[in-house]
């Protein structure tokens, strides 16, 4: 039996408010635990989008009632709140800054009232909310390509740290690994299904189906993602469900579910002799829990059957969204206990955590409502 401290993942969308046929944070938190996540931190591109305290409220509101396991709300970065945006940092898990399409409305660049700004005026928002926003708090960039460089040059112009998910090309970890040998202040994180996916995936998942930001790459991408590991700090899920009946539309929104796969299969790369144990202790708890400030949960750990392999199949998962890009697919290593601040809160398939037992970890205890 594996003993794992208790996961982080940096990355989840669980669409509430607004999408909770699909998921919220009740069905979000149970699926993390039975990942083996007792951290989650939620991205804010839901319906509305977390952009101010109003709105911040509405989603901690849920969160209070639901959360099954530990958690912190993003805040999301807009033309409207480079000033009043900063005022709620030590509220929030960081701030997410979207240039380039995603779910939803929050990207930097997309047209207001019919106009797009222009490339300056994109770049006078993003120095602006690099400039304002707390340096202990983090920031979160959605940037590929160009964008991806922008972003790291602002780093440095700003001398303030940024971490930038879902890295997915050669040509984005390349660079990245530059910025790094420079000294600028990043880092990244990359998705199991970037890690395990290619564009070569694309027939057997369907064209909505494989609909995910960013795009599932080539053979060769991934293959440099494997090979510049050491240049990873995160392994986070981007877990993003969507139902099959929406991915199946005419009109497919973007993202894959993640939360309940991503552990068998970074086990099976153990398994496999591409990764270590120490490998994923140091991206999926020692780093993430640097980066994004997070606080020690005490007496907290998850216990894997090393043994146990199976086929992946979405009718066994917790999350809302009822299916799975990795169908099929061979696991590795199931989890038979999560232990949280003491309590059992997940055993051999059944999740024992209470909706609403779950903590806020930004929550300062001067402010008991958050």
């Amino acid at each position: 039996m594996l003993r794992l401290p208790g996961l982080i993942d940096p990355h989840v969308h669980l669409r509430e408010p607004g999408g909770e046929h699909k998921e919220d944070w009740d069905s979000g938190t149970a699926s993390a635990i039975a990942g083996g996540f007792t951290v989650v931190l939620a991205m804010p591109n839901t319906q509305p989008p977390i952009t101010d305290r109003e709105t911040l409220d509405l989603a901690l509101a849920a969160a209070k009632r639901k959360a099954r396991c530990d958690y912190a709300q993003y805040l999301g970065a807009g033309a409207e709140n480079v000033g009043a945006a900063s005022q709620m940092a030590s509220d929030v898990a960081g701030l997410k800054i979207y240039l380039d399409q995603t779910y939803g409305p929050l990207r930097l660049s997309a047209a207001a009232g019919g106009v797009a700004p222009s490339a300056q005026d994109v770049l006078s928002l993003l120095k602006s909310h690099f400039q304002h926003w707390p340096t202990a708090s983090p920031i979160v960039a959605h940037a590929e390509g160009l964008s991806l460089a922008a972003v790291i040059l602002m780093a440095a112009l700003t001398d303030r740290p940024v971490h930038l998910a879902h890295v997915s090309r050669a040509g984005e970890i390349l660079l990245i690994r530059k910025a790094k040998e420079q000294g600028i202040k990043v880092t990244c994180e990359v998705t199991p299904h970037h890690l395990f996916l290619t564009e070569d995936d694309v027939q057997r998942l369907g064209p909505g189906r494989s609909e995910v930001r960013p795009r599932l790459a080539t053979a060769a991408d991934r293959d440099a993602l494997w090979a510049n590991l050491e240049i990873i700090d995160c392994f986070a899920t981007d877990h993003a469900p969507h139902t099959a009946q929406e991915k199946d539309g005419s009109n497919p929104p973007p993202g894959f579910p993640g939360l309940e796969t991503a552990l068998p299969l970074l086990l099976t790369a153990v398994h496999d002799g591409r990764l270590t144990v120490d490998d994923l202790v140091l991206r999926m708890w020692e780093n993430p829990r640097r980066i994004f400030g997070i606080p020690a949960q005490d007496d907290t750990w998850v216990e894997v059957d090393e043994s146990a392999t199976y086929e992946i199949h979405s009718r066994d998962a917790r999350t809302r969204c009822g299916w799975t890009p990795f169908e099929g697919f061979k696991g590795r290593g199931r989890v038979t206990r999560v232990v949280l601040r003491g309590q059992t809160v997940y055993r051999d398939g059944r999740v024992l955590a209470a909706p609403g037992s779950g903590r806020n970890i930004r929550l300062r205890e001067s402010n008991p409502n958050g």
